[in-house]
């Protein structure tokens, strides 16, 4: 069985990860949505709503399994016997750093292959960072995010 993992920390997850959600699924037998435990970073939703959500939004799509994970990346491939990493990626600035961070997996773990999967044109502005920001001051959510996202955004930003 061919399993990939599509990490990230999806703090919103937005249409543009659905994307690639949707394409990646069509390329493995399972994919695991896997969502970063990063004590480094003060995000806006915890890890088990960042796993709630995702789980609705996925839930139609028959093999993808959402999970989170801390440490290394190549360590939980290891664990559920992933074989690759799907990388989304939107401008060549985010290319740079995904190369860097391919090699470096590549090395503590040479059965995984990193695959790169280009956004969909219509999502490359699109980041976690400025739904939040449209979200913060009010701004319409529809062209970003499902609604089941948009109404915790605004939830959150009226607390």
């Amino acid at each position: 069985m061919k399993t990939a993992i599509y990490p990230g920390s999806f703090d919103p997850v937005t249409y543009g990860h659905i994307d690639i959600i949707k394409r990646s699924a069509l390329l493995f037998d399972k994919l695991i949505v896997a969502v970063l435990l990063n004590p480094a970073k003060k995000p806006l939703f915890s890890i088990e709503e960042r796993v709630e959500l995702l789980k609705a939004v996925t839930q139609d799509i028959p093999n993808v399994q959402v999970d989170y994970f801390d440490g290394l990346l190549v360590d939980y491939a290891k664990k559920v016997n992933a074989n690759a990493i799907i990388k989304g990626l939107r401008m060549v600035s985010d290319f740079e750093y995904e190369f860097q961070m391919a090699l470096i997996n590549k090395k503590l773990n040479p059965s995984v292959e990193t695959i790169f999967l280009m956004t969909n044109a219509k999502y490359g502005y699109l980041s976690s960072s400025v739904v939040k920001e449209i979200a913060q001051f009010g701004g319409c959510l529809s062209e970003f995010v499902p609604d089941l996202v948009a109404q915790k955004l605004i939830e959150k930003f009226k607390e």
